[in-house]
């Protein structure tokens, strides 16, 4: 029986109907419909792609006009509020007959999956518990039918699939949703027919979840092997460029859309923002080997290297699509055996282009001093660009290097001629004080801060350089500070000598003497003007614990004789001044070495003590501070005291003995005493 049709009509066939039979209001009926259809014709697509309405209100419109259509004909309210028919009375709204539409206009409706549902109806019903024979005789051109229409749905799904990337309107945004439904909904169809004992269909199994899928590897394949990409962003990029460039922007944009737009056409058990990832994935992926295969020039091997390593893995971790893909089922784009030469064509070229650019800074440097131009003054301090340069393209090459590669121990291979720069470097600065010119003080105060900000840099960024090159620079860097420091401080101690000379003396006892000494110390230090605060500290730092080391050293010499309790009270009276008064000299001019003022004054302290426990206890606290104090030294400041027997000084000696050895293992305490020479 014929479901279709109202309920009041009779119940017989439906093709046991005749036009004669029909009733009046089926016949207003079919004439509504034939007039619905000739104006649908005529408005065609210009309705199409127009609605603002959301995909959801769009199925429920399209629902509407079937179901307004096969209601009941046209009613006319009367003027007592009943409704009438061509004359009769209508039904009431529980009478109304609702008729589905049929598969034509499913189809053309777009409602795919109700269309499929509507092929499977009548699917079941040719092929039910009639026997074959009978199903073949009876209903060969239904099936012949059902054949046509089932390959017909198939194609508008196709192309409906074939269009997920390029959706423009809401309808075709609902279009897809039903594809969708109509494949899985096949899918299950396919599952029974495989439990059933019955041969069944010509069609079956359909498979529609396989061809889906083939659909979308090819439509992935045209649109990375055809990319849409504006011609301005392909200007000065080679041929391999663009192409790598464009695949990239495509592969991006359609992801975005995929995360944004199409999944939600399809339910969550299908994960189809993974589907899409792998199908991009596999596509970017072979192209990109192709082109790894050719031999590339410096810069196309450098722009393939970042898409693989640091490009593609960036569009992945972007939010929007982190959520969405699980990015480490993905894998490389490129196997090991074509990422490895990348990557060291890659390195070499990086390398070679640090070495160039480097070099060019120290060639500048000594094109200016070849010239006899000073370096420039910046807030009364020389300074030179060498480290900022060279700070600033290791920095740069390596970090990006770091992020392509995404190895920090592969991109330190950068750096790893950078001991011959600091070579370089160190023979330049050797030069300047070898050939002592006019300007060589100004080159060495600015080389000075060169060498300060590259042993900062080398410190707190020691992850840019192998472990060797970043020792071999340091050192070097320590011996080209060190040889700065004795070529500004010489002519100093040259100037002081004759002051050294009276230290220890009996004339040292006397104040105007060392009085001379800090005055001469004062105008020379004026003369080490021209330094970079930190590097200034440093300087006077050395020449205070020089000039410490020198006094010690003459004092120790044994040249004043102190016999009796008034000349050592004497004497420590005079250490100890001269010890507050040096140090005040240069804690006044910045420099940040207390620690010199103490052992002057520990040293006093022996000169004014008698007892001989008291002096072992002060040579204790002198050598534990000090571990490199040797016997010598205590020898040497014990004879000045010539009231002292040979014994007791021996005594203090051997007392001390053990305490030094311990001490001499902390390797944190400072060394001051290995520098004074004593005889």
């Amino acid at each position: 029986m014929c479901s279709t049709f109202p309920r009041c009509f009779p119940r017989r066939s439906c093709r046991s109907y005749r036009v004669n039979d029909l009733s009046a209001p089926f016949l207003a009926c079919w004439s509504r419909f034939t007039t619905w259809r000739r104006m649908r014709t005529q408005s065609g697509s210009s309705t199409t792609g127009t609605s603002n309405s959301s995909p959801e209100q769009t199925l429920r419109a399209g629902g509407k006009w079937f179901k307004k259509f096969w209601r009941s004909p046209t009613a006319q309210t009367n003027n007592n509020g009943s409704s009438t028919t061509d004359g009769h009375p209508s039904p009431t709204e529980a009478e109304k007959p609702v008729v589905n539409p049929n598969f034509e206009e499913c189809l053309e409706g777009q409602y795919l999956f109700e269309a499929a549902q509507l092929l499977i109806d009548r699917e079941k019903h040719l092929f039910g518990e009639i026997t074959e024979a009978d199903a073949i005789k009876a209903h060969e051109e239904g099936v012949k039918k059902l054949a046509a229409d089932q390959k017909a749905l198939e194609k508008r799904i196709e192309q409906t699939v074939q269009q997920s990337l390029s959706l423009s309107s809401e309808e075709e945004w609902s279009a897809l949703t039903s594809a969708v439904k109509a494949i899985n909904l096949e899918e299950e169809q396919d599952q029974l027919w495989r439990q059933r004992c019955r041969t069944p269909p010509a069609w079956r199994p359909k498979k529609w979840k396989e061809h889906h899928d083939k659909v979308l590897h090819e439509l992935v394949y045209s649109r990375l092997e055809n990319p849409s990409s504006p011609t301005g962003d392909q200007v000065n990029l080679s041929s391999i460029q663009a192409d790598i460039q464009s695949m990239g922007r495509q592969l991006k944009e359609d992801m975005q859309w995929v995360v944004e737009v199409v999944k939600n056409c399809y339910p969550p058990e299908m994960d189809i923002c993974n589907f899409y990832a792998r199908q991009y994935h596999q596509t970017f992926s072979a192209r990109l080997r192709k082109i790894a295969d050719f031999v590339l020039d410096d810069k196309d091997c450098s722009f393939l290297l970042r898409w693989v390593k640091e490009f593609y893995p960036g569009i992945l971790e972007k939010p929007e699509l982190a959520s969405n893909i699980n990015t480490e089922e993905l894998g490389n784009l490129l196997p090991d055996e074509l990422l490895k030469p990348l990557e060291e064509q890659y390195l070499s070229k990086q390398q070679s282009d640090l070495m160039i650019f480097i070099g060019r800074v120290l060639d500048e440097a000594k094109k200016e001093w070849d010239q006899g131009k000073e370096p420039t003054r910046d807030d009364g301090c020389y300074v030179s660009p060498v480290a900022y340069d060279v700070i600033q393209f290791i920095n740069g090459i390596v970090t990006s290097a770091h992020i392509t590669v995404r190895d920090p121990h592969k991109a330190q291979k950068i750096t790893s001629n950078l001991t011959d720069f600091m070579q370089r470097y160190k023979e330049f600065h050797e030069d300047i004080i070898r050939q002592n010119k006019r300007h060589s003080k100004a080159f060495i105060k600015a080389n000075l801060s060169c060498v300060k900000q590259f042993r900062d840099f080398l410190i707190t960024e020691s992850h840019l350089f192998p472990k060797n090159v970043r020792e071999n620079c340091l050192r070097g860097l320590t011996e080209m500070k060190q040889s700065a420091h004795t070529y500004l401080l010489t002519p100093v101690h040259k100037i002081l000598k004759p002051h050294y000379k009276k230290v220890g003396t009996s004339d040292w006892l006397k104040k105007n003497t060392f009085e001379k000494l800090l005055n001469s110390t004062e105008e020379e230090l004026r003369e080490l003007q021209g330094l970079t605060q930190s590097c200034h500290q440093e300087l006077i730092g050395q020449l205070q614990q020089e000039m410490t080391v020198e006094y010690v050293r003459r004092l120790l010499k044994g040249e004043v004789k102190l016999k009796d309790k008034d000349r050592q009270l004497m004497a420590y009276m005079t250490v100890k001044e001269n010890a507050e008064r040096l140090h005040n000299l240069f804690a006044r001019m910045g420099s940040k070495q207390d620690w010199l003022k103490e052992i002057l004054t520990k040293m006093a302290e022996v000169l004014k003590l008698q007892d001989i426990p008291a002096i072992q206890m002060q040579i204790f606290s002198l050598g534990s501070a000090y571990p490199d104090l040797s016997e010598k030294h205590v020898s040497a400041l014990l004879k000045l005291k010539t009231n002292l027997s040979k014994a007791d000084r021996k005594i203090v000696k051997t007392t001390l003995s053990d305490t030094l050895k311990e001490s001499r293992a902390d390797p944190g305490t400072r060394r001051f005493f290995s520098k004074v020479e004593v005889r």
